[in-house]
């Protein structure tokens, strides 16, 4: 009989959702040895957004011996596009690192089948129902069995499953209100479309409202989404404002004449949260679950992989110190992960000002250092100490913990 077995324990870690931040966190804590049970409410493979990937993502990626190139589209770069006064400008990110776009369902599958594979005990369509973490181990009740565990990692993404259920959830306003998006195929040969399929680089379309994703997938296939920022116009379907862009954007007119929607056209709301309590007695949030961003900058995806990373090793440090009860294990990685959610945080908010979205980004040729600064937050470079745009964001107000 094995420690755990003696002392009442199933497992030493219960991690619960299988998406890219429960997948990583479980993987991570089985390379150091731990004893991990993966729950996941649905049945994978399954439809997701967040398709655009960051180069800082990488170094996880890697840690969890995968091969994420495989079967998806090389991108180069970002471009953040105004066709009112045609301006366009291209912030080039797979520089010192590579990155992809991808399609989510079969890559969250791949990252879930991943943690099998280091031994990961997994299970598929089974819903948490309640938990309870005490100083003496953290107790879970799902629809299909009842678990007992040294730690819990809430991974639920922006089902939020311990910030929801300890009403810790913040609404961050002035952000994205929702998206509405489709994808689409057979995307005809052409000089808009070669181009972006030879960069695979995603656009980004500034409009009156908010903004419009462009993000090439593998076989000339697209995702396109607009994210709403302001009011929806009272006569108008949301379905039917998706049509109402793509229509008024000449960009859009030429890459998709002659494509096929693919895919229905769908609706994702609650766009921009922190939960307040990312950590706490036995238990860590990590990606969506910890706070989710409007999507302009491709953060979420990579804010999952860092932080499920952060979680996984301070966990497995916390057994090796016998600090798995104390509340404040995380404390320092959660100061590590303010510090990157934060700066996209306010780097959204300073594209929604239409004045700075053109300063900033359309006038960046202007100023190489300034672009290269740009280039490396777009790329997910957060975590260092001369980024001179990084520090004047920060600097700017102060933020909630």
């Amino acid at each position: 009989m094995d420690h755990n077995m003696q002392n009442g324990f199933d497992f030493d870690v219960v991690v619960v959702g299988g998406g890219p931040a429960g997948s990583t966190a479980a993987t991570l804590l089985a390379q150091h040895g731990h004893k991990i049970l993966l729950l996941e409410r649905d049945k994978h493979p399954r439809f997701h957004i967040g398709e655009s990937m960051l180069p800082f993502s990488e170094p996880v990626v890697q840690r969890l011996g995968i091969d994420w190139s495989e079967g998806n589209q090389f991108k180069s770069g970002a471009v953040f596009i105004d066709e009112n006064t045609d301006q366009r400008m291209y912030f080039p990110l797979s520089v010192y690192r590579k990155t992809y776009q991808l399609e989510r369902g079969p890559f969250d599958q791949k990252l879930f089948e991943n943690a099998a594979k280091h031994g990961v005990e997994t299970h598929q369509e089974e819903k948490v129902l309640e938990v309870s973490c005490q100083s003496g181990g953290v107790e879970i009740v799902s629809d299909k069995g009842r678990y007992r565990c040294r730690y819990l990692v809430d991974a639920t993404g922006r089902t939020a499953l311990m910030g929801r259920k300890d009403r810790t959830i913040d609404r961050i306003e002035n952000l994205g209100k929702f998206a509405v998006y489709t994808h689409f195929e057979q995307i005809q040969p052409g000089e808009e479309a070669d181009e972006l399929f030879r960069s695979g680089s995603i656009y980004v379309l500034v409009v009156d409202i908010g903004w419009i994703w462009i993000i090439p997938l593998s076989g000339r296939r697209l995702s396109v989404g607009l994210v709403v920022q302001k009011e929806r116009p009272k006569d108008c379907e949301v379905e039917d404002l998706l049509q109402r862009y793509l229509a008024a954007s000449p960009i859009l007119n030429r890459l998709l004449a002659g494509a096929r929607q693919s895919a229905p056209i769908r609706v994702e709301a609650d766009f921009s949260y922190t939960n307040q309590n990312r950590h706490g007695l036995r238990y860590a949030c990590c990606g969506d679950a910890a706070g989710f961003l409007d999507p302009v900058f491709s953060s979420g995806v990579f804010l999952a992989f860092t932080s499920a990373a952060r979680v996984a090793d301070r966990i497995h440090q916390g057994f090796i110190e016998g600090r798995e009860a104390d509340p404040m294990l995380h404390a320092v990685d959660d100061e590590e992960y303010l510090l990157g959610f934060n700066t996209m945080r306010l780097f959204v908010e300073r594209f929604y000002q239409s004045n700075i979205v053109h300063n900033l980004f359309f006038e960046a040729h202007r100023d190489p250092d300034l672009k290269d600064q740009i280039a490396r937050l777009l790329s997910g470079d957060l975590w260092v100490d001369n980024n001179a745009l990084q520090k004047s964001l920060l600097a700017s107000r102060p933020m909630p913990g």
